[in-house]
């Protein structure tokens, strides 16, 4: 099984890749599947899960190892 990578979009969301378990503040956990994309830009109306609005809500972040 490859191990789960996480990569940071430019003006966009966490695109996770691979097995994980995804779990909110209480305890609870949501059901995923091998991929998911985690919302960056607070706009998303289906949080915690992007729903492409840092497209039209002006999102700006280009993260990079330094």
């Amino acid at each position: 099984m490859e191990k789960p990578t996480i990569r940071i979009l430019d003006n966009g969301p966490l695109h996770i890749k691979g097995r994980v378990e995804l779990v909110d503040a209480s305890g609870s956990s949501y059901a995923v599947g091998d991929q998911l994309t985690l919302c960056r830009c607070g706009l998303s109306e289906k949080a915690p899960f992007c729903d492409g609005s840092h497209r039209m809500g002006g999102f700006s972040s280009c993260c990079r190892v330094t």
